[in-house]
């Protein structure tokens, strides 16, 4: 479910060329750097310019265009410029991207961490796929069983959609373990849905388990930064975050607090379609946990 750049105005462009990026030509990737670095600058010069800065030529650059669904290059200055215009920076531009510089000190590692988590949110939000998170919310809603997937950071997300699930009275399971989970995906049928979470769509577990899903004829749901990596080949519904991990911060939490957001999401929509039956079972949970919490005097003992 992967748009064209035309499609995706809601989530902007540059938001669009970066999901992009595992997709490119090493060249056109040099080329998309610039472009997502400094938008506004990359408008700023010509074709010729462009590829010198990027140390490629200009056929590749006309390649990155219709790559990310250009026309050609006065098509990109245009959007670039658009794009440019409508981004808000921080007062400290030095936040922006996500990279530690060296040397940086408490101030601005608090600020750019907290700029660019709150802008992954905030971007993820901006182009996330109505019409596929409405059909998502859909099959998890009339599932006879759902099994979540995630590896490494993603299955913390995994775990939690998994528990928020169960909550409301779904069935629901979470499997970290490969195997496990392969064992699990081969007892999916049809009415089941297998839903996996992989920031980079390339980790070789999720992809193997969401496929083995697929082939039992369970509807599979992929979420992903990546809507061109290999979970989306085997997934009936690919849902797409936006989120950047740079320096330090390989499976950020900028990733995870995306991948929550489009969880949330479906949460919420799924807990919606029988508002009686959720209120009733989320107060029954919380009554079963009740006495496990501290009091005000055990608490001062």
């Amino acid at each position: 479910m992967s748009k064209t750049a035309n499609d995706a105005a809601p989530g902007g462009l540059i938001v669009h060329v970066s999901g992009l990026l595992p997709a490119l030509s090493p060249a056109e990737q040099r080329v998309a750097r610039l472009v997502i670095a400094d938008p506004a600058a990359a408008a700023r010069q010509t074709i010729t310019e462009l590829a010198s800065a990027a140390g490629t030529s200009e056929a590749t650059v006309i390649r990155f265009c219709r790559s990310v669904g250009m026309s050609g290059y006065p098509q990109l200055r245009i959007r670039l410029a658009a794009e440019a215009a409508r981004r808000v920076e921080p007062p400290d531009a030095r936040v922006v991207g996500g990279d530690i510089p060296p040397g940086a000190d408490m101030a601005q590692i608090i600020a750019t961490i907290s700029f660019n988590d709150a802008r992954a949110v905030e971007e993820t939000a901006e182009q996330l796929d109505v019409a596929a998170c409405e059909q998502a919310v859909a099959v998890l809603s009339a599932a006879g069983r759902v099994d979540v997937f995630g590896v490494g950071a993603s299955g913390s997300v995994a775990a939690d959609f998994q528990q928020k699930l169960h909550r409301i009275g779904r069935t629901a399971f979470y499997w970290p373990d490969t195997h496990t989970a392969l064992t699990s995906a081969a007892l999916l049928g049809k009415g089941d849905v297998a839903l996996g979470i992989s920031h980079t769509g390339t980790t070789t577990d999720c992809v193997d388990v969401l496929d083995q899903a697929r082939r039992q004829g369970a509807t599979t749901i992929a979420l992903t930064n990546y809507p061109r990596s290999p979970i989306a080949e085997v997934a009936d519904v690919v849902l797409t975050t936006a989120a950047r991990e740079t320096t330090y911060r390989s499976g950020a939490m900028a990733s995870r607090l995306a991948q929550l957001t489009v969880v949330d999401c479906l949460f919420v929509g799924v807990a919606a379609k029988n508002r009686t039956r959720t209120k009733r079972n989320l107060e029954a949970t919380a009554e079963a946990v009740a006495s496990r919490r501290a009091t005000a005097n055990r608490r001062r003992g």
